[in-house]
């Protein structure tokens, strides 16, 4: 079974002759595993999609099932407690709590659901993105790239069963942006984990396994990529 399905998604915001569908009903399935990137010009929805799929925003109509959980069935309690142990999500911007180390920032998720830290997988962690000699450190102490790592740790913390990224290259240079792409399918693969990438950038879509191009809230095109 597909550890996703998004079905009929849509997204209307506003009544009447002033209401516009960000999304008008999406639908798509994820295998376990896939690295998937949606592509689409400005306001075509892509980033109304992560937030719906994410968990952060619920939609007018349709419906989100990941795992075989619907997700919209959740109260907003049983939804954050969810979002934070099966969805990882990595921002443009980091989103780092300026006032906590990588190490910390990396273990808010599960600190947020009052798990104690895994010692053993922040390790791990912190080997896979390479900041070993920067946990310590204070996300002003870093650089754009480095925090961005320290944001795809804190996304595979509690081994989501999919993560998001939302443009997570769209605020580093070209050196940066590879070695993040690079990351982030490392831990595709290292971890099985389902990716979807959304993306402006051509060169990052041609590496994922299937493209998803939105427009006008509704798909383009679902193909899958010769590699």
């Amino acid at each position: 079974m597909a550890i996703l399905q998004v079905k009929e998604l849509t997204k209307i915001y506003g009544r009447g002759d002033t209401s516009v569908a960000a999304l008008a009903g999406v639908s798509f399935s994820a295998e376990k595993g896939e690295f998937i990137a949606v592509v689409g010009a400005s306001g075509s929805g892509k980033s109304t999609l992560m937030h719906l799929i994410g968990g952060v925003d619920r939609p007018t109509e349709g419906s989100v099932v990941i795992d075989g959980k619907p997700i919209y069935d959740m109260n907003e309690s049983e939804l954050a407690v969810f979002r934070r142990r099966n969805i990882g999500i990595v921002y443009q911007f980091y989103n780092l709590i300026p006032a906590l180390t990588a190490e910390e920032n990396i273990s808010l998720p599960r600190l947020l659901d009052n798990r104690r830290p895994d010692e053993a997988k922040l390790t791990s962690i912190l080997e896979t993105i390479g900041l070993t000699d920067r946990a310590k450190h204070l996300p002003s102490e870093l650089s754009g790239g480095q925090q961005q790592r320290v944001s795809i740790g804190r996304a595979l913390i509690n081994e989501p069963a999919v993560i998001l990224a939302d443009e997570p290259t769209g605020s580093l240079d070209s050196k940066s942006s590879r070695e993040i792409i690079d990351l982030l399918k490392l831990s595709n693969k290292k971890y099985n984990q389902t990716l979807i990438v959304i993306t402006h950038d051509a060169d990052i879509a041609r590496q994922a396994d299937r493209v998803i191009a939105i427009g006008d809230g509704k798909i383009l095109r679902d193909e899958e990529v010769r590699q």
